[in-house]
């Protein structure tokens, strides 16, 4: 089976592989003091699932993802907490490393931060 026939999402080993990454990915983030204080007020479990559909989706798998969008979704982020570049790289950062951790390949990997960068101007609002 060549990569073109099968999705990221099946590549990188579907919904066990994610469910496992966000877990992995929020933990990190939450104990990263450069970033941590924008989920102060954020139910996590509910955060959590959000982030898995938006992934699921936005990597080629069942789409059920029913959020903002990621301009509107981050908007009082900016406004309010001043999220910048800064702040979008340390997610990055994490999002790599968590992959690095499952054992993900790096071309997945290099995959997957690509999807991620090209949302960077809709999270910040530029």
């Amino acid at each position: 089976m060549s990569e073109t026939s099968t999705t990221l999402y099946e590549q990188l080993g579907g919904e066990v592989a994610v469910n496992a990454a966000i877990d992995i990915f929020y933990r990190k983030v939450l104990s990263d003091s450069r970033i941590s204080y924008f989920f102060d007020n954020v139910d996590m479990e509910k955060q959590a699932a959000k982030q898995k559909a938006f992934l699921t989706m936005a990597f080629g798998g069942p789409n059920n993802y029913s959020g903002a969008d990621m301009r509107q979704a981050h908007a009082h982020l900016v406004q309010k907490l001043g999220l910048t570049d800064v702040h979008f790289d340390a997610v990055l950062e994490h999002l790599s490393t968590t992959l690095q951790e499952l054992n993900a390949p790096q071309n997945l990997i290099n995959q997957v931060t690509t999807i991620a960068e090209s949302t960077r101007n809709d999270v910040l609002g530029k």
